[in-house]
């Protein structure tokens, strides 16, 4: 199933589901009780949200050794975790904005786990138990920030740094899936999810021994290299194959 977010005309949001080309709406919490309804809205009349509404952001450093060697920094012999708000999230279409803080705004493609079930000390074997599902997710990092800083909450955390979306895919296999981001057209960034340096049970494991995972929480597993500057008026498209792509154009703060 593809579970959806969505709006339309001056009704309040809402969760849905896609059928091909289709919309339609879910009744109760989809991720304990619900039941869907037709699927008989063009998927053209309603707005597309962020697929859900997480408490927490869990993002995974340097989980790509090629992408830690492009910043010159060692491999992490234990999972790196920061955080971004919730209210750094966009939806599919939404506008990035370039804070005028920052000089050097970097685009990271990622696969997101979407948690269902409460998780606390799970281990790797019960770990994909709590997976309700994958989405995609550009955690936007203003990199001089980053740099400056000595950790990274400023320069991850903005509004509108957390493109996610278009949908939460129920029936997706993350084992050797290839990601990739380009900007205006122009393939930036190509990598598998075979390359992580720690897999999504690894990673379930390692965060549930530190914080509870609550349903509808993200883990965002970390980004290949291939990272590059973002200038008002660019388009950025992350795409996972057989999860679908996340296009959102780059705008002036």
């Amino acid at each position: 199933m593809r579970l959806i977010r969505f709006s339309q005309a001056d009704e309040p949001p809402q969760y849905g589901w896609l059928r091909d080309d289709h919309a339609g709406p879910i009744e109760g919490d989809p991720f304990r009780d619900y039941r869907r309804l037709e699927a008989a809205i063009p998927i053209d009349r309603i707005r597309l949200l962020p697929p859900v509404r997480p408490s927490k952001i869990v993002c995974i450093g340097r989980n790509y050794p090629a992408h830690a060697a492009e910043h010159g920094s060692d491999v992490p012999t234990a999972p790196l975790l920061f955080l971004k708000p919730p209210s750094a999230l966009i939806g599919p279409g939404d506008s990035i904005r370039l804070p005028p803080q920052s000089e050097r705004v970097e685009h990271e493609a990622e696969l997101v786990v979407v948690i269902g079930s409460m998780a606390h000390r799970v281990s790797t074997n019960q770990a994909m138990d709590h997976v309700y599902g994958f989405t995609l997710g550009n955690d936007v990092t203003a990199r001089d920030l980053q740099r400056q800083d000595n950790q990274w909450t400023r320069a991850k955390g903005f509004d509108t740094f957390c493109p996610l979306g278009p949908w939460i895919e129920t029936d997706f296999n993350p084992a050797d899936a290839i990601v990739t981001c380009r900007v205006n057209g122009e393939l930036k960034q190509m990598g598998s999810t075979r390359d992580m340096v720690f897999d999504i049970p690894e990673l379930i494991t390692y965060i549930t021994s530190v914080m509870t995972l609550f349903p509808g929480d993200l883990i965002m597993t970390g980004t290949p290299s291939g990272v590059s500057p973002l200038a008002a008026g660019d388009v950025v498209e992350v795409a996972i194959e057989g999860l679908g792509v996340l296009g959102n154009p780059v705008a002036a703060g």
